[in-house]
């Protein structure tokens, strides 16, 4: 049998929660502490690839915007500075009309019979908020039912892949932008768009090699503390000892976590039944990114746009050659132009993965994003298959986690990050980053955790 080692901290994944916990550990002086990943590179789901034909895609539409004076100075220091930065610009595709985002306070822009629907269903409002039970009856109380006919509703269903009753509304907070009628109202008297809203209006993204440059260059500061291609097939919690799929065994202090959290309870032995139970209760969905890297000039300087309309398969497309020149071959956006298109998979809401390709393209043309002509000059087709796009924010995930957590922890378990910690509201880059520094400051000193718990402001 292959010898144990032993590190004081173990942390499993190269994502962003793995590499903020390993950044905090190095920054403090510490020696036992080791990094393993399962994959060959870093970054996780914000990680990038290049394709055969030059064209670089990222996994989803990432945007580099945050709420840390932290985060901010750990990217700086690996960027050096070589990033651009946007003034948003987002919009909704529906009615084959282009509403500017957010969508609720620019409906002067729809057709007039949705525009009179939009703007009955806000007049008649009714029940507070904060009464709804669930996702779907806040999306009522909130925004009425025409908005929720023409947009909420069917992007939704196109986001989650899951009934929207079932979703809880805790997790929206600044998410979603609520209702001003009186703001609507003044918007379509005086024909102003309302383009303000939100903490990402202006975005930053690195000259080169998508969002995965970034956590490629915060690696390099502790490269020689990651090993890569070790998965984890066990966890014995009593002996406090993993196994990787290598033969490799490793003994921890404490351990951090980013595998997926019912993944996780998965892999563990001696797990008591009301925890595994809790862990199967956790819902998320699935995702195919599909990159269309097409020959020819693209002047559009939209970012990123919405599609709620089924005349698609996607719920959001990202100029990507707009983030980035260095996005398509040679940095050559006079010659070639990116769409990075988005689709949700799940039980509910299944997905032919042999045709997603076709699908969407057929789709872009259905929703005037290309023309016939340039579907002939399509040069790349590249597929990103995310088993676990979003963790679900259900009405009994807070109730589950509470079961989880705690017995965890009381093992030396800490379970962080998107999938981690299972909380889709704090599950950006800058959040998952920053729930590793925040558990390894609670880990050895017993700080607060403030992204994960909500109760935090800036750091």
């Amino acid at each position: 049998m292959r010898k144990c080692a032993i590190s004081g901290f173990v942390i499993i994944g190269a994502g962003p929660t793995g590499l903020g916990a390993a950044h905090r550990l190095r920054g403090l002086g510490l020696e036992n502490w080791h990094l393993f990943e399962s994959t060959e590179q870093t970054g996780g789901l914000s990680a990038s690839f290049v394709d055969d034909h030059g064209f670089t895609w990222d996994v989803g539409g990432h945007v580099l915007f945050s709420h840390y004076d932290y985060f901010d100075r750990v990217v700086e220091e690996a960027l050096d500075g070589a990033w651009y930065e946007h003034q948003r610009e987002c919009w909704v595709r529906i009615r084959e009309a282009w509403v500017p985002y957010p969508f609720q306070n620019n409906i002067r822009h729809l057709p007039p019979d949705a525009l009179e629907e939009c703007l009955a269903g806000l007049k008649g409002l009714a029940g507070s908020p904060s009464l709804a039970a669930n996702f779907r009856e806040w999306m009522d109380r909130v925004f009425g039912a025409g908005i929720v006919k023409h947009f909420m509703e069917p992007y939704n269903k196109k986001v989650w892949g899951v009934p929207l009753h079932e979703m809880s509304r805790e997790w929206i907070g600044e998410r979603v932008s609520v209702i001003d009628l009186a703001r609507i109202e003044k918007n379509i008297a005086e024909k102003t768009d309302d383009v303000n809203w939100g903490p990402n209006t202006t975005f930053k993204f690195p000259h080169k090699g998508g969002t995965g440059a970034i956590f490629s260059s915060i690696a390099t500061r502790f490269q020689d503390r990651i090993s890569f291609s070790h998965e984890l097939t066990e966890v014995n919690l009593a002996a406090r000892e993993l196994a990787f799929s290598n033969g490799r065994r490793e003994r921890y202090d404490s351990l951090i976590t980013t595998i997926p959290l019912d993944i996780f309870i998965g892999l563990c032995r001696d797990v008591p039944d009301h925890v595994r139970e809790a862990a199967s209760r956790l819902v998320h969905n699935s995702g195919l990114i599909v990159g269309i890297g097409v020959e020819g000039e693209r002047r559009d300087s939209k970012c990123w746009m919405y599609f709620p309309e089924d005349n698609c398969p996607f719920y959001r497309v990202t100029n990507f050659h707009n983030y980035s020149p260095w996005n398509v071959p040679n940095g050559d956006t006079s010659r070639f132009f990116s769409l990075m298109c988005e689709t949700t998979y799940s039980p509910h809401k299944p997905v032919n993965h042999t045709e997603i390709v076709e699908t969407t393209i057929q789709g872009l043309i259905n929703a005037g994003m290309l023309t016939e002509s340039e579907r002939e000059r399509i040069i790349s087709r590249y597929v990103i298959d995310i088993p676990y796009s979003y963790p679900v924010p259900t009405v009994g995930r807070d109730e589950a986690l509470a079961v989880i957590n705690p017995f965890l922890e009381s093992q030396g378990v800490y379970s962080r990050g998107r999938f981690g910690a299972w909380k889709y509201e704090v599950g950006n880059m800058d959040h998952s980053f920053m729930q590793g520094v925040e558990v390894a400051d609670r880990i050895l000193n017993g700080a607060d955790e403030p992204t994960v718990t909500g109760k935090g402001g800036d750091r």
